[in-house]
């Protein structure tokens, strides 16, 4: 079993290398969908994803439709706030890849693509407060990865470094 993140059009470089840190210590590949604003050599992706950068499974995309190109063969969840289906009520098990889409951090994923694929929409419950939008982008990632995790017993994980 494969887990892989991928990020449509990432806004802000520290949520970025936040993401990254996640997926080198969960052993989850990023994809990446341009057109990105920041470079990924910038020193606020490398300072947020630390020493751990040089150890990710990194895979970048020209564009939504150059991903769906390579990977139109895989089930895709797509994160979004407009969706009613809890992202830990899916079982997440029946695949031996599993794919998980957040937007960008202003818009989230085009509505487009959302109807598109309506039937593996996921979102994480949160308080509707009118200022609040989401959570914050690599908050939800994590999230997600480690429900994923879970129900798959932390394959390959130490879950103690020694005990007391």
């Amino acid at each position: 079993m494969s887990l892989h993140i991928v990020l449509l059009e990432p806004e802000i470089p520290q949520n970025t290398g936040n993401i990254a840190r996640t997926c080198v210590v969960t052993d989850t590949t990023l994809h990446i969908i341009g057109p990105i604003k920041f470079s990924l050599s910038e020193k606020a992706v490398k300072r947020a994803g630390l020493d751990y950068w040089g150890f990710l499974k990194l895979h970048y995309y020209k564009s939504y439709q150059e991903f769906m190109e390579q990977h139109n063969d895989k089930t895709v969840f797509y994160a979004t706030t407009k969706t009613n289906r809890i992202y830990s009520d899916v079982n997440y098990q029946n695949d031996e890849e599993v794919f998980v889409m957040f937007g960008k951090e202003s818009k989230g994923i085009p509505e487009a693509i959302l109807k598109e694929h309506r039937e593996t929409n996921i979102t994480i419950p949160m308080l509707q407060i009118e200022k609040a939008r989401s959570l914050n982008l690599s908050n939800a990632c994590a999230v997600v990865i480690y429900e994923i995790l879970r129900q798959w017993k932390f394959p390959h994980m130490i879950k103690s470094k020694s005990e007391f």
